[in-house]
């Protein structure tokens, strides 16, 4: 069973790759059209950002085990 904290980041989790996921169809179609270079670093940017926070998730909901 998990406690809420675990359960929020789990949920936080979801809503960051989803947002991650969104943000990659969105560059990939400024890519092919690109009219507004600094709208796409920054959509860019976010990406790496969002990425980071996943990861930081990711490796807070393992347990730590010490061998």
């Amino acid at each position: 069973m998990m406690s809420g904290d675990q359960e929020t980041l789990l949920r936080r989790l979801h809503e960051l790759r989803s947002e991650h996921r969104d943000l990659d169809t969105v560059i990939e179609r400024l890519v092919q059209h690109p009219l507004n270079q600094l709208q796409l670093q920054r959509l860019k940017k976010r990406k790496l950002l969002l990425k980071d926070e996943i990861t930081y998730i990711e490796n807070s909901l393992i347990p730590d085990n010490i061998a």
